[in-house]
């Protein structure tokens, strides 16, 4: 297998080269509403590799930056605090043959962090990509929650834009009661 950013050979869908040197994260957090949003990166720095989320290599690049960002994030996170909480994804629908936001969310278990996998999906399958924040705002993804109540969570993305999703999201889950502690993203699209 050939590394999707030098094109050199690897094992991994990302050589440890790169790793080292392009895909050092710049930890920023964006506050959208009452909801504080910790990104790894820039949207500039890993857009070809986020490009990939609906084809069949996207699930080797999803688990992988899953495995350097995500998993690491939550095992500090759990060693200062272990109370126990839920790691929910938004909008977990499967394209392709696996779902991009369920690959980050899986990377994150630990003892006391579990995923609810697919218990917060969008009833309305719109794109986002490339528009505006008015046709956002006409055109709310309606998330449904079937997972538990009462309960703390972390809430994942991919990348965040206007953080219009990330709102609508953290306001389903607490009319369900759910108290949502922050949001992880792989990228911040605003630079």
């Amino acid at each position: 297998m050939r590394c999707f950013s030098c094109h050199g050979l690897s094992i991994r869908s990302l050589c440890s080269a790169c790793r080292e040197e392009f895909f050092v994260p710049t930890i920023g957090t964006r506050q959208v509403g009452t909801l504080d949003v910790v990104s790894f990166f820039r949207y500039s720095t890993i857009e070809p590799l986020l490009l990939h989320k609906h084809k069949p290599e996207g699930y080797r690049i999803f688990r992988d930056l899953a495995e350097m960002m995500m998993k690491p994030f939550i095992q500090n996170f759990t060693l200062e605090d272990d109370s126990p909480l839920v790691i929910i994804g938004i909008d977990e629908t499967v394209k392709n043959g696996y779902s991009h936001i369920a690959c980050l969310t899986h990377s994150m278990k630990t003892a006391v962090a579990r995923p609810l996998h697919a218990s917060l999906l969008s009833q309305n399958s719109v794109r986002y990509a490339g528009k505006t924040l008015q046709y956002r705002l006409d055109h709310p993804r309606d998330f449904r929650y079937s997972g538990e109540e009462g309960v703390d969570a972390i809430l994942i993305d991919d990348i965040i834009t206007t953080g219009i999703t990330l709102q609508e999201a953290q306001a389903t889950l607490q009319a369900h009661g759910v108290n949502v502690l922050f949001a992880l993203t792989l990228a911040d699209a605003r630079e």
